[in-house]
Order: C-alpha cells, then sequence, then structure tokens
C-alpha cells in the first residue's frame, strides 16, 4: 500500500500532462471536455483521498539523488492534514470552475496545470525528508504560475513574473539554509543505504555540536533565511507585494486555489524546517524567534490596513490572505504547543473560509462583472443564498461565535500569553484584536450594502439572481464546514495536540 503515496502524486500530474498535449479538436466540444476533467478530478482525488484517511501510507523510498540524499515520502498526521484540505479545496474549487471558465479562453490548458498542481502539492504534504519537499516546494511553483497568468494580458504577465521571482528568491535563501544544515544532519541506515535529513518530530540538529563548533551564529543565520525564504510563498513581509499583486488577475477559482492552498505550502515548509529539521528549542529565547514573531505582527497589522483601504474586492482578499498568513506564522513563532495548535486550526479555517471568500467573490463577478465593493448594493437580495454564505465565512474569518475562526484565535492568543517573550507576549494578543476588527470593516460592509441598501439602478435593471449549482453549491459547503469546525473542532484539537505533543 505504500505505492499508493506515489500514486497520489503521479495520477493527477499524469492527468495533467495528457490534457495539456491532447490535440484541441480530440474531446470534441466543451461538454465532453468538462466530462473528462471531471472523471479526473475524482479519480486523482481518491488516492490522496486514501492516504489522508489513513487506509494508505507509511513510507517509500524512490530514487537517490546524490549519496545519502534520497527522494523519499513518509506520511504522518501533519501531512495528512495539510494533503485533506488541499483534497477538499481541489475538487471544490475545481468544479465550481466549470462554470466560471466557461467566459475564459483555453479552457484545456487551465484544467491541466490545475491537475499539475494539485498532484505537486500532494507530493510536498508527503515529503519525508528536506530535500524532496524543497524539489516539489519549487515544483509547485512552477505548476502554480500559468493558472496565474491564464489571460495572458499585460497584467498577468507581470503579476505572473513576480509571483516568480519572489518565490524564486525566497527558495534561494531557503536552499542556503539547507545546505548549512546538511553538515550537522544526522544519518540512518534504511535498505543497507545511508541517508540523512529526514523529518523527525521535534527535530534533529544537535544544538551542543553546533556550539562546539563554533558555527551557532551561521545555524542561526542560516534557520532564519529558511523561514524568511519559505515565508515569501506565506506572503511574510517584506516579501509580501507578490500576493495582492497576483490574486486579481488570476480566474476567481484559481484565486481561491492560491490562496487557500499555495500559500500554506510556505507554512507547512516553515514547520518543516523548524519542528522537524531544528526543533523548537534551538531557537527559542534567540534573536530569530524574536524577529520572526515581529516580523509576523508587522505583517499582520499591515496586511489588514490595506485590506480595510482596498476597493477592489479580489485585492481585498489577497491583502486579508497577507495577514491571516501571518496569524498562522505568529503561533509558529511562539514555539509552545498551545500557539502551535492554534496555527495549525488556523491552516484548516482559513483554507476554507478564504477559498469559500474568494469563490463567493468570484461568483458575484461571473453574474455582474463589477469588482468593486461599492457596487454591490441590493445584491444581497437577488443573491441572497450566495451573499449569506459570504457572511457566514466573514465571520468566521473576524472570528465571531459560533464560527471556526475564534477557536484557532483563542489558541493563538492565549500561546502569544504564555510565550513569555518580553512585549511580544502582549503585542501579539493586541494585534490579533486589532486585526480582528479590521477585518469586520473591510469584508462586512459587503453584506450591509448588499441586504440593507436599496438597490442602485443596474442591480434594478439587470435580472441578477443566485448562480448555477456548480458555482453556489461549493461556497455553501464552505460556509457550512466554517459552522462545524467552529461548533465542534474537538476531534481536530485533539488531532493536532497530538502532533504537538511529539514536537515539544
Amino acid at each position: 500500500m505504500n505505492y499508493m503515496i506515489l500514486i497520489a502524486i503521479i495520477l493527477p500530474i499524469a492527468a495533467g500532462i495528457i490534457l495539456l498535449f491532447l490535440p484541441d479538436g480530440a474531446l470534441g466540444d466543451r461538454k465532453r471536455l468538462l466530462s473528462v476533467t471531471g472523471v479526473s478530478f475524482v479519480a486523482s482525488a481518491l488516492p490522496a483521498a486514501c492516504v489522508v484517511s489513513g487506509r494508505a501510507g507509511g513510507a517509500l523510498e524512490l530514487f537517490v539523488l546524490v549519496d545519502e540524499l534520497p527522494v523519499f515520502f513518509a506520511v504522518d498526521s501533519l501531512g495528512r492534514i495539510f494533503a485533506g484540505i488541499v483534497v477538499v479545496v481541489f475538487l471544490l474549487a475545481g468544479f465550481f470552475s466549470f462554470v466560471y471558465m466557461s467566459h475564459e479562453q483555453n479552457e484545456k490548458r487551465y484544467y491541466g496545470f490545475y491537475l499539475i498542481t494539485f498532484g505537486v502539492l500532494m507530493g510536498l504534504c508527503f515529503a519525508g525528508n528536506l530535500v524532496t519537499m524543497y524539489l516539489f516546494y519549487e515544483l509547485m511553483t512552477l505548476a502554480s504560475m500559468p493558472l496565474v497568468i491564464h489571460s495572458g494580458s499585460r497584467e498577468a504577465v507581470m503579476a505572473a513574473l513576480k509571483y516568480l521571482f519572489y518565490s524564486f528568491c525566497g527558495a534561494y535563501m531557503a536552499l542556503f539554509g539547507i545546505y548549512v544544515l546538511y553538515r550537522y544532519a544526522p544519518v540512518y541506515e534504511m535498505s543497507g543505504a545511508v541517508h540523512t535529513m529526514y523529518f523527525v518530530p521535534g527535530g534533529w540538529l544537535d544544538a551542543e555540536a553546533v556550539a562546539q563548533s563554533g558555527s551557532m551564529g551561521l545555524c542561526l543565520a542560516a534557520v532564519f533565511l529558511m523561514i524568511v525564504g519559505f515565508g515569501v510563498k506565506a506572503g511574510c513581509f517584506p516579501f509580501h507585494a507578490w500576493l495582492p499583486t497576483a490574486h486579481p488577475v488570476a480566474p476567481a477559482p484559481a484565486s481561491a486555489f492560491l490562496s487557500g492552498i499555495i500559500v500554506k505550502g510556505g507554512v507547512l515548509a516553515v514547520i518543516r524546517a523548524v519542528y522537524y529539521c531544528v526543533g523548537a528549542d534551538f531557537l527559542r529565547g534567540t534573536w530569530v524567534q524574536t524577529t520572526w514573531a515581529v516580523l509576523a505582527v508587522l505583517t499582520l497589522l499591515m496586511g489588514s490596513s490595506l485590506a480595510f483601504k482596498e476597493k477592489v474586492l479580489k485585492k481585498r482578499l489577497a491583502y486579508s490572505t497577507v495577514s491571516n498568513l501571518s496569524y498562522i506564522l505568529l503561533g509558529l513563532s511562539m514555539l509552545n504547543a498551545t500557539a502551535f495548535t492554534g496555527s495549525m486550526l488556523h491552516v484548516v479555517f482559513h483554507a476554507f473560509i478564504k477559498s469559500g471568500l474568494f469563490l463567493a467573490a468570484g461568483a458575484v463577478i461571473f453574474a455582474t462583472g463589477k469588482t468593486k465593493v461599492h457596487e454591490y448594493m441590493g445584491l444581497g437580495r437577488r443573491m441572497p443564498i450566495l451573499f449569506w454564505s459570504y457572511t457566514v465565512v466573514s465571520l468566521g474569518l473576524i472570528g465571531i461565535p459560533p464560527t471556526s475562526g475564534l477557536v484557532s484565535k483563542w489558541y493563538l492568543a492565549a500561546g502569544c500569553l504564555e510565550s513569555g517573550l518580553a512585549g511580544l507576549s502582549w503585542v501579539g494578543p493586541a494585534a490579533l484584536l486589532i486585526s480582528a476588527l479590521l477585518t469586520a470593516g473591510y469584508l462586512l460592509p459587503l453584506s450591509v450594502r448588499g441586504f440593507l441598501m436599496a438597490p442602485d439602478y443596474d442591480v434594478m435593471r439587470n435580472d441578477y439572481r443566485e448562480p448555477k449549482p456548480l458555482m453556489l453549491v461549493p461556497v455553501v459547503i464552505l460556509a457550512g464546514a466554517t459552522l462545524v469546525l467552529g461548533v465542534y473542532p474537538a476531534p481536530l484539537i485533539h488531532l493536532i495536540d497530538g502532533i504537538a505533543a511529539g514536537l515539544f
């Protein structure tokens, strides 16, 4: 059953490549294209779902790149959580795109790269060592870039180039850190061969050996570069600018996948580097922890402030992602179990909430062509289910009970208070509170305008209606998940507590 891991990675990549290279007329009309794509989506998700559910898993060494460095996959609880949210958002945003992409060009190309990106993300989630994770991290950038550039407009091309430049610069910073840590990585014997840099809960870096070698400063700098480098994908200041540039030009379902899932690849890489390679004890109380936490607080407040000022809906949601990813990074920087639980909870909750927000925005834009916040007066009366679903996920992002956002923010605030970091233990919760108020200020006006304000002339003149079921149902499902996880988060908390127990 170990080969199910490989199938979960290879199958969607192969399906995407086949779709890309099929001649344009090979599938006939659009209906047949969607049928083949839908079957590919489900077939690609099934092996991944088997691994996530625990019915398949284990470890698998594919081949050895160079001495001691294999391409190696292993399934653990952390990888299952990340893979689980990838599968859910992949399917919901994918089927949503069947309607949304009807007014776009090059649908076949879009679905091909969408499938390839899903397969690469499975490889990232199930990577068993640092080098394998880095390979799939780089591939994730290359596979997802065509989703940003899809429209082919000048703005899309420039946004895609910016995305590539920022991502590659961050990856090279992280690569330097990997070079430094390789010297101190222990070796393991497997199948008669000696390998290194496997992920170990709690980390494998020997602080005493590093200190004796006189390289403590170099190793701390290397780890900091890894945090900042992988944090580029998570939109961390000062390398956040690609995110609000890329999201508005990408199709809405691609924005949902980017904001809900792709950015989480950076979070996963940071978790693996800090908690499964160097260990929390190595960083606790150092300048790396303090600087990391300060950057997270700055990004958190900056993202919320810029979102509050932004008038274009998709760009507003993109700045919101910058802010909310820093919630996660702030919790991780506290280096304690409570904050780690809060960060992991927010990984799951934000994936569903932000995907729901982008899909809801895409449905409104598809139906009306309106992209700015002030243009939605009275639309809630014409699209009540869509706007109520948008309101529910908005409340989740703000953190109002009984939605899921309250749970993760509670753990994050408690973890900050437990950290004992001078100043930051109180600044962190205060920043979370300020950001929540700003979030209410930039999300809820859409609901107020939609339901409570009189329709403008355009809304009265046009017969706007609820979107088609393939667009509406994914948004409703994500809104429902926001409520269910808020009311009954105990199983997920128990799972994450089990992970945290092995790290601290």
